[in-house]
């Protein structure tokens, strides 16, 4: 089951995807009703990601020095660079460059493990560098906002935003899998449950992109006049992003497994997270809302790219 979900993953995540733009845009109030099981249903795509890994060995294992420098080049230094100079293709819209940026700036903590994973790249390793990556973001984020936005006094709101989601989204599903894991080692024909959860990182999947695109299409078709300076920055961004990690994983002599984690880590961006902070923001801000829910759909159809891109053309495996 798991072999032909996986050789057809692609266009069941285009279908869903199509499903659930159609679905809110013609009953908005069943997408309002989907909403609030977006966080648990990714908070479940993570915990059946983290039972395929073998969390058990991420503390003995030494995460490469050489990863880590470049994970963080290129998220932290590099990337927003990038976006500073996309950002100036924009029309002079403070909410509008206030979204991009907000969007744009910090990687994803979450659902990048479970492409990563679908995408052949080293979940584990994923996983092992979600904690500093966080923790940078929190660092950076106030330099960031001052630099390239000019709003420190934001920083606050978006610190607790990352730390309810690292807590939610992160520690639980990852306690939750480490429980299940030991309740597993404890018989061995407990062993078929984790295989059993093996087939539900697709579907989980599925069902997240059918309730983000659900919930969020009607917010974006309120401003389309602007999604034609957004689409292409969008775009821009995504490929930059895969570019960037090939040639950074050449620079640092990554391994292909390490490879795939970089460009999954920097096309992944942390829309779920800054959303909040979005709807949160004063008066005259409100199109950032919409740049952050149009980055997201882009990014869902950009990861359905990623996950065939990645492993079969940037990274391929290599013949012996």
């Amino acid at each position: 089951m798991r072999e032909r979900l996986e050789q057809y993953q692609g266009v069941s995540y285009l279908a869903v995807i199509i499903a659930g733009l159609m679905v809110g845009a013609h009953t908005p109030g069943l997408a309002d009703r989907l909403e609030p099981w977006l966080w648990p249903l990714l908070g479940a795509l993570l915990y059946v990601t983290f039972t395929q890994i073998p969390l058990t060995r991420l503390r003995a294992r030494q995460v490469s020095p050489r990863f880590l420098a470049a994970a963080v080049l290129g998220n932290f230094v590099v990337i927003p660079l990038i976006v500073w100079g996309l950002v100036q293709a924009l029309p002079e819209n403070p909410g509008l460059r206030f979204g991009v940026m907000l969007v744009l700036l910090l990687p994803c903590t979450d659902w990048f493990i479970s492409f990563t994973h679908l995408g052949r790249g080293d979940a584990a390793l994923a996983v092992a560098f979600t904690p500093l990556s966080l923790l940078l973001q929190m660092a950076l984020l106030p330099a960031y906002l001052v630099v390239f936005l000019g709003h420190a006094e934001l920083a606050g709101l978006f610190q607790r935003e990352l730390l309810l989601a690292f807590g939610g989204l992160i520690l639980l599903p990852l306690t939750a899998a480490l429980i299940t894991g030991s309740w597993v080692r404890r018989a061995p024909h407990r062993k078929v449950l984790i295989a059993r959860l093996g087939d539900l990182p697709i579907p989980l999947l599925a069902l997240v992109l059918f309730v983000v695109a659900a919930g969020q299409v009607n917010e974006v078709a309120g401003s389309l006049g602007l999604l034609i300076w957004l689409l292409p920055v969008f775009v821009a961004f995504l490929a930059a992003a895969a570019l960037l990690s090939r040639l950074i994983a050449w620079v640092f002599r990554l391994p292909t497994v390490q490879g795939r984690v970089l460009a999954f880590s920097f096309g992944s961006r942390n829309s779920f997270v800054v959303l909040p902070l979005a709807l949160a923001l004063p008066a005259g801000f409100e199109v950032a809302v919409m740049a952050v829910v149009f980055q997201s759909l882009v990014e869902l159809f950009g990861m359905l790219i990623f996950l065939w891109l990645i492993p079969n053309r940037l990274f391929p495996d290599k013949v012996l």
